[in-house]
């Protein structure tokens, strides 16, 4: 078995943080030729290209391997560091999580507040749409992620949350100047709608199911790529848009949104995909999220 020196994978690794293998050699103390060299070397031992030489540098898909392998070995030795005492006075432990917008702005925050600060943790979250947060994972720049796919990350454990419930919802102004005019997927079809970004699919995906295969929604599309801004727009009347549940509730009772098609919810299950480590500050979080998930989200 050919075995990965650790100086050359963390090297690697600094150099995929860094962007470049001159801010790499500044990071690690040591010249460019010499990162270049562990580089090289690493390279030489695995028989694959794991870095491509752009600006700033990406790891290959091979690379992408080494660098989750080389940030789930700076977990590892950063909590046998705190087991042992070896850490510094106050010196936090940081867990980096990629989670969609709409958990981030609903139920999320509360699982983190659940997570004891004792010792000490620093949470890095990184905002990705659910259906692409595995990815996040995948490429090793997170230890866990709240996604969409059930399918375990290589390397990953997979937990089942509850599913994020979605309302088709509208200002009641917008529904009378462009829903009451013909049956609502047709209308739907033609009318405005809310998007958080170009990728987002959630508005087509209702709609489509709606007409049964057909086409997805208006190509007058705003997007706002904030969850909290997206519900904004929403309710001042720019375009129709599916609404998380959780922040529909009191805009429904009030009169300032209309759901749509009450009895046509679109449901989004969620999964908490994490590394497999024998991480404590890792399952406390996990523990949290799951705990918190179980209580606002649907079963």
């Amino acid at each position: 078995m050919i075995d990965l020196p650790l100086d050359q994978v963390r090297t690697l690794l600094a150099v995929v943080d860094e962007g470049t293998f001159d801010a790499a050699a500044a990071a690690l103390h040591v010249t460019p030729s010499a990162v270049s060299q562990r580089v090289k070397a690493l390279e030489q031992r695995t028989g694959r290209v794991l870095l491509l030489r752009t600006k700033p540098v990406r790891p290959t898909e091979s690379g992408e391997i080494v660098v989750r392998f080389a940030r789930q070995l700076a977990r590892l030795e950063s909590d046998t560091r705190s087991e042992l005492g070896m850490s510094g006075p106050g010196e936090p432990t940081r867990v980096t999580v990629a989670v969609n917008a709409d958990s981030l702005a609903t139920w999320f925050l509360p699982a983190l507040r659940r997570v004891s600060q004792e010792p000490p943790l620093c949470f890095e979250l990184h905002r990705e749409d659910e259906t692409r947060t595995a990815e996040l994972l995948r490429e090793g720049l997170v230890m866990a992620a709240v996604t969409s796919s059930p399918e375990p990350v290589s390397g990953c454990s997979v937990r089942t949350l509850g599913t994020m419930r979605y309302l088709a919802a509208a200002s009641p102004e917008f529904v009378a100047r462009h829903l009451d005019d013909g049956p609502l997927p047709e209308a739907l079809a033609r009318a405005p709608v809310m998007t958080f970004d170009r990728s987002d699919d959630l508005q087509d995906a209702f709609v489509r199911r709606l007409r049964r295969g057909a086409a997805g929604a208006s190509a007058v599309r705003h997007a706002v790529p904030t969850s909290e801004g997206f519900v904004a727009a929403v309710a001042a009347g720019f375009g129709w848009g599916m609404v998380p549940e959780a922040q529909a509730g009191v805009l429904l009772r009030t009169g300032r949104l209309v759901s749509l098609a009450p009895d046509r919810p679109l449901d989004v299950p969620l999964y908490w995909q994490q590394w497999k480590l024998d991480s404590p500050a890792l399952a406390a979080v996990a523990d949290a999220v799951a705990a918190t998930a179980a209580q606002e989200l649907r079963s």
